[in-house]
C-alpha cells in the first residue's frame, strides 16, 4: 500500500468510526429504556460496512474495533469483567468487518453493473458481520447477564430474545441503507487504489 493509500485508510476508518460511534450514542440514548443492559436498534453499523464493502477485510475489520473502542472509552459501555469487555465490545464490533470478505463480489458486481448481484452480496455481507455480532453477545448474555432472565425463563431464551430484538431491526435498517447508499454513490466502493 502506497504512502498516501494508507493515509487515506487510516483517516477514513478513523472518519468512520467516530460517525459510527456518533450514530450508536443517538440510538442508545433513544433505546436505553428499552434495552437497559445495552444494545439498541441503530444504524452505526453502516459506516463499518461501507468500509468492509470499500477497503475490505482489513477496512471493515479496524473500523468495527475503533467502533467498539470508542464505545467502551466514552460511550454506554455496560462492563462487569474483562473477558464481558473483550467480547462485548471488542470482539462483537470487530466481526462486523468480516462483511469485507464479500468486497470483491461487491466491487465487481457494481462495476459490472449487475444490481441484483452486488445488492445480494452486499446483504449476504451485511448478514454474516450481523449474525456474528449477534452470537457473541448471544453468548455473553447467557454467560454474563442470565441474571436478568425472568424467573422461570431459560437463559439462552432470555439472551436470543433480548439481543435479537435489536440486532434483527438493526440488521434490516443497515441492509436497506447500504443498499440505498451504494446505489445513489457507487464510486464509494469503485474507485479505491490498494
Amino acid at each position: 500500500m502506497k504512502m498516501r493509500t494508507k493515509t487515506l485508510f487510516l483517516v477514513e476508518v478513523a472518519v468512520l468510526g467516530a460517525l459510527a460511534y456518533l450514530l450508536d450514542l443517538v440510538s442508545s440514548v433513544i433505546f436505553q429504556a428499552i434495552w437497559p443492559e445495552g444494545g439498541s436498534v441503530s444504524i452505526a453499523m453502516v459506516p463499518v460496512f461501507i468500509m468492509a464493502y470499500r477497503w475490505g477485510l482489513k477496512g471493515g475489520l479496524l473500523t468495527g474495533f475503533i467502533l467498539g473502542l470508542l464505545q467502551f472509552i466514552i460511550g454506554y459501555s455496560k462492563v462487569y469483567v474483562l473477558i464481558q469487555l473483550i467480547l462485548d465490545y471488542f470482539v462483537a464490533f470487530t466481526v462486523l468487518g468480516f462483511a469485507g470478505l464479500f468486497a470483491n463480489q461487491v466491487r465487481s458486481a457494481i462495476q459490472e453493473s449487475k444490481k441484483g448481484k452486488w445488492i445480494t452480496f452486499s446483504v449476504i455481507g451485511i448478514f454474516v458481520g450481523c449474525i456474528l455480532r449477534f452470537i457473541v453477545h448471544f453468548y455473553t448474555g447467557i454467560v454474563f447477564f442470565g441474571s436478568y432472565a425472568p424467573k422461570g425463563q431459560p437463559v439462552a431464551l432470555y439472551s436470543f430474545l433480548y439481543n435479537g430484538t435489536y440486532m434483527l431491526p438493526s440488521f434490516i435498517l443497515s441492509s436497506i441503507l447500504v443498499v440505498f447508499i451504494l446505489i445513489t454513490a457507487p464510486r464509494l466502493v469503485k474507485n479505491v487504489k490498494k
